[in-house]
């Protein structure tokens, strides 16, 4: 029998989740499928449909907002930004102070450093919406007053190609770059607070991106939200941390310790453990080494609408990693949690002394 390598050169991502009007699409998440093994078997959700009020809300802020940018121009400087490095720095919080730590494991109100990103779009009569997570970082924007948030970058590259938005890309790229009297609408909002007080706010730009490691940065001038500390340092696999899961279920999870959140959904910070870390290749790789960190796999599997959430340290209360989504890891391991390690954000910012000196 002819040895055959893991992972195949053929392997193929399959990233996003979506909802097209009323209708509900099943999630697919971020997993390679490979031809030598059988497809894995779908982790058992038991969420049914998005909320019909978070979905009315997004679109009635679309229809109502003016003079935001379309989800046209933010695809085009998502592209235009891949790779931007930030002329300021990011600061390296991996022993964040007591007032800085995320240890609100409990909070019965709600997490208000946790933030849905919704990217939306409407026309005649038909709707498509996509959602993730996202976070605050402790980075100013270009823009004075802005809020720098960090989310994955798939739910966006699944709206680029969807047919609604594809209809009229060309019309929509000459003359008709913003929403207003558009007969399409599109845009990008972010969706703070808890249950009882959720606000929503349009996104400014995407002054950054990193498509090969799925992650982007938005700017949002009216979102004022806490910012969460951020470890430039690996943790070693084996680390207990906590991970911020969404369920879009009607009713609550059968699980304790969900709660009520934005639009109707529920969330929970859920413990897990790091696993181990990959390569781009693959490969196994260790912290304390040369080897590139590309990728976190770590346990429980996320559910939908969690990508672009943070993955927590338990014992320092800094974000140790970005949750993306689910892997197959090997036929032995089975499919595992799937993110990034925190220290891929840091490539998006300046070394510090050296802001504004490029």
């Amino acid at each position: 029998m002819p040895l055959r390598l893991w992972p195949p050169a053929c392997a193929r991502y399959v990233f996003g989740s979506s909802f097209v009007g009323q209708k509900y699409l099943k999630n697919s998440y971020a997993t390679v499928s490979p031809t030598i093994l059988p497809q894995p078997r779908t982790p058992d959700y038991n969420e049914s449909m998005l909320p019909t009020s978070l979905d009315k809300n997004i679109l009635a802020h679309l229809s109502t907002s003016s003079d935001i940018p379309s989800l046209h121009e933010l695809i085009r400087q998502y592209e235009a930004n891949s790779g931007h490095v930030f002329d300021r720095s990011l600061p390296y919080e991996s022993r964040p102070s007591e007032s800085r730590q995320q240890h609100s494991f409990t909070n019965i109100s709600g997490d208000f450093s946790i933030v849905m990103i919704a990217h939306c779009i409407e026309t005649h009569g038909d709707h498509k919406v996509s959602l993730s997570s996202g976070f605050a970082l402790e980075a100013p924007s270009a823009s004075l007053g802005d809020t720098l948030f960090l989310t994955c970058a798939h739910t966006l590259e699944e709206m680029r190609r969807s047919p609604l938005l594809l209809a009229n890309a060309e019309s929509s790229s000459q003359t008709s770059d913003r929403i207003r009297g558009s007969a399409q609408k599109s845009g990008t909002f972010v969706i703070s607070g808890s249950a009882e007080h959720q606000q929503i706010h349009p996104v400014s730009a995407i002054p950054s991106a990193l498509p090969r490691s799925d992650l982007m940065a938005l700017a949002c001038s009216k979102a004022q939200v806490q910012t969460l500390p951020v470890s430039l340092y690996p943790v070693q696999p084996g680390t207990s941390i906590r991970a911020h899961f969404v369920s879009h279920s009607d009713s609550p999870p059968v699980e304790p310790g969900w709660i009520p959140w934005v639009g109707g959904t529920w969330s929970k910070w859920v413990r897990g453990t790091v696993l181990g870390y990959r390569d781009f290749a693959g490969r196994e790789t260790m912290p304390g080494t040369y080897d590139a960190l590309s990728h976190l796999l770590f346990t429980p599997l996320p559910t939908m609408g969690s990508s672009g959430g943070p993955i927590v340290d338990d014992e320092s209360g800094a974000v140790v990693g970005v949750m993306l989504g689910t892997r197959m890891d090997n036929r032995v391991e089975g499919v595992r949690g799937w993110g990034v390690p925190s220290e891929t954000i840091f490539e998006m910012f300046s070394l510090p002394g050296l802001e504004g000196k490029r």
